[in-house]
């Protein structure tokens, strides 16, 4: 992998050969992030001082566009070196606020082109959803919290970005891409959690200008003895398909961190969020399909490595 920065005047520079890097692909929040170290040069400093956008490439494929947060230059007894960090295009979303706004009938393009294009940030893809009731961004709200809970809301998925830094405002779908983890797989270290803490058995809905409610339930961790009950209360005008919704949103995002694995194996860039893999360990009693949720690329004297994080198909 090489580096290459992009300055605030739109110049281009490509670093020196890397010594060590590390990228983190999410796909939404928190955001793709990433560190890369490299031999310093005194000629460097302005260009470090101006550098906004960074590349991470692969020949002239581009594995990570992201911006630049933090550079520091070290002195050591290994010589001279700078480390540039930063974080993936939603956080340009996630850093910028908006002003009060309430939408009637809006869609996802007109969501879109209010709360996204306006930060240098281009879709690849949007779905037709449609607001069938009235959608407001309350102020402070951050501009990717307007973008997910309108995709949320009236779509039923989550916004995510591509490698490339542009958007894809659609329900995700299966990339084709798969990878069969086995007996005979070098797994370096592998990790498996189950956390049933603020996994919601019921969220109440209301919306309070009607004086109606709606609940939904995790039928399953409530069969499991869970016993976690949120209300939640909604702008008027709700229809029962905004509210069921906003319930089903609510469960589901608690159960995000219900259950996941880490497997570190040897490589990097073999795996991508949203991404299959094929679990056949029996010695930890995995078998079975599940989706990349993170994937932790690094690099160093001892060679890469790939972390998976794994999650259960919802």
């Amino acid at each position: 992998m090489t580096g290459r920065i992009i300055t605030c005047d739109h110049r281009t520079f490509d670093l020196p050969p890397l010594t060590q890097w590390q990228v983190t692909y999410t796909g939404s929040v928190p955001c793709d992030s990433y560190s890369v170290t490299f031999p310093y040069r005194a000629d460097m400093a302005e260009s470090l001082h101006l550098a906004a956008g960074f590349l991470a490439m692969d020949g002239e494929t581009i594995l990570l566009r992201a911006i630049v947060d933090e550079y520091t230059v070290d002195l050591s007894g290994s010589g001279l070196t700078a480390t540039i960090t930063g974080r993936g295009y939603a956080a340009r979303l996630l850093d910028n606020e908006t002003r009060p706004v309430t939408y009637q009938a809006a869609t996802l393009a007109e969501i879109v082109r209010c709360h996204v294009t306006p930060y240098g940030i281009s879709a690849a893809e949007i779905a037709d959803v449609s607001a069938d009731s009235v959608f407001t961004a309350a102020a402070g709200t951050s501009q990717w919290k307007v973008l997910e809970d309108f995709c949320r809301t009236y779509g039923g998925f989550a916004p995510r970005f591509r490698q490339d830094g542009k958007l894809l405002a659609v329900p995700e779908q299966n990339s084709g891409r798969r990878l069969v983890i086995g007996g005979d797989s070098p797994v370096l270290s592998c990790s498996v959690r189950e956390d049933h803490y603020g996994v919601l058995t019921e969220v109440l809905v209301i919306d309070k200008t009607r004086n109606a409610s709606y609940s939904v339930r995790n039928q399953d961790m409530a069969d499991r003895g869970g016993q976690c009950r949120r209300v939640v209360y909604t702008p008027g005008q709700s229809t029962w398909a905004a509210m069921r919704y906003t319930g089903e949103y609510q469960i589901a995002r608690s159960r995000e961190e219900e259950w996941s694995a880490e497997i570190c194996l040897p490589g990097a860039f073999q795996a991508f969020p949203g991404d299959m893999v094929r679990l056949e360990l029996s010695r930890l009693g995995l078998a079975g399909e599940y989706r990349v949720a993170e994937a932790e690329n690094r690099a160093s004297a001892d060679g890469e490595t790939m972390t998976l994080t794994l999650k259960e198909r919802m």
